[in-house]
């Protein structure tokens, strides 16, 4: 029995896909596999049992993917389940910073009293007159799945649409519309747009990318949307551009104590992937991931670990190990295997980075003595079998 803990609400219809060979549990410390969205999990101390944790959303955050690699866990996310979701809250950021709407309904509601609204209205809507998005330029930093949803949204709204992504995939470009032009640097980008949405990651090289010295190269003006995350904008220089002017709009979906003191920003309470749709189907994607490498062994949209899978075979068990990427790791399994006069039909081995992932096919069913001399091969971090 493989036991599931959910360190938050999974939505049922994910949780509803695991079969009679898998329960949930509300203990961590049993758990061989993790369901989780924004629980915190850096200070939390993981149970040897545990060989993977799916968080169902993008974004990994809250988990310490270091530890994770170290312990041989595989952490998985679920990119694109949620970008619909989140792509139509930015369009909606971009329609509210255009026509100031929040501040004309925030007038009704001033006025409600108002017997002759009908009239004062025609002078007071003077205040929240806009502008429309069609034929302005929106320059996208980050073309994943989110970020192509986005780019491909505003062109059907006839808007002029610039992208930048140095990681673009082969498969990303062909997803984007034809009209969206790449540029290869965010200066270009910066210069020529008058709405800027963040779709990347937050890393060491990501972290306060709209600064000081970026929003000097933006037109006067411009549009800020930040549904990625909270710290890809430096908040001070945010502030300081929003009460010049060089800045219109700041729309967010991490609301600050700083944000919360400054003019004409519109934040929101990390809406960006709360919908009914996107919950479902991320609930689905990850428990999909997790029954795929507890059943199989197969890696896919691990963020730790490097994709892999092996297609089934008819044999007596599956080795799968988590490792150290340096030489000789293959042979030394391999010889341990030959010694014991088990045959290998089929394998497969990937890297990423300091990070291996080798699947193991073995003819005959490998002895509890046998796994144990591999577990202690220097460089080994774990170790699992699936047995036919």
């Amino acid at each position: 029995m493989t036991k599931v803990c959910c360190l938050n609400p999974i939505a049922e219809v994910g949780t509803k896909n695991f079969t009679d060979e898998y329960a949930l549990t509300d203990n961590l410390q049993e758990a061989d596999a993790v369901l989780v969205r924004s629980a915190a999990m850096h200070d939390l101390e993981f149970p040897e049992s545990l060989v993977a944790i799916a968080r169902a959303g993008a974004g990994v955050n809250n988990i310490p993917l270091d530890r994770c690699t170290e312990e041989g866990i595989v952490v998985f996310n679920t990119p694109g389940a949620n970008a619909n979701g989140v792509k139509e809250l930015v369009i909606a950021g971009m329609l509210l910073a255009a026509r100031d709407i929040a501040g004309g309904a925030e007038w009704v509601r001033a006025n409600k009293e108002d017997q002759n609204i009908s009239k004062t209205m025609e002078k007071a809507k003077k205040k929240y007159a806009g502008t429309e998005i069609k034929g302005k330029t929106l320059g996208v930093i980050g073309l994943g799945a989110i970020g192509i949803e986005v780019a491909n949204a505003a062109d059907a709204l006839g808007m002029k649409v610039i992208g930048y992504d140095p990681y673009l995939s082969v498969t990303g470009a062909l997803r984007l519309s034809r009209s969206v032009s790449i540029v290869d640097s965010m200066d270009a980008l910066f210069v020529k747009s008058d709405y800027i949405t963040l779709h990347v990651p937050l890393l060491d090289a990501t972290k306060g990318t709209i600064c000081k010295k970026t929003l000097d190269m933006m037109k006067d003006g411009v549009v800020i949307l930040n549904y990625a995350r909270d710290l890809l904008v430096n908040d001070d220089d945010m502030a300081e551009a929003l009460a010049s002017g060089k800045v219109k709009r700041y729309m967010t979906d991490f609301p600050t104590p700083k944000t919360g003191e400054m003019v004409n920003v519109f934040a929101t309470p990390h809406l960006g992937a709360s919908t009914e749709e996107s919950e479902d189907n991320c609930a689905i994607m990850a428990v999909d991931e997790l029954r795929d490498y507890i059943e199989t062994g197969r890696i896919r949209n691990s963020v730790n670990y490097p994709n892999c899978f092996l297609a089934p075979e008819a044999c007596a068990a599956r080795i799968c190990i988590l490792n150290v990427n340096k030489p000789n790791m293959i042979v030394r399994f391999s010889a341990i295997l030959s010694e014991a006069g088990i045959n290998i039909p089929n394998m497969s081995n990937k890297s990423r980075g300091e990070a291996a992932y080798t699947i193991i096919d073995c003819d005959t069913t490998p002895s509890d003595e046998l796994i144990d001399k591999i577990r202690a091969i220097d460089g080994v971090k774990k170790v699992r079998v699936i047995y036919y």
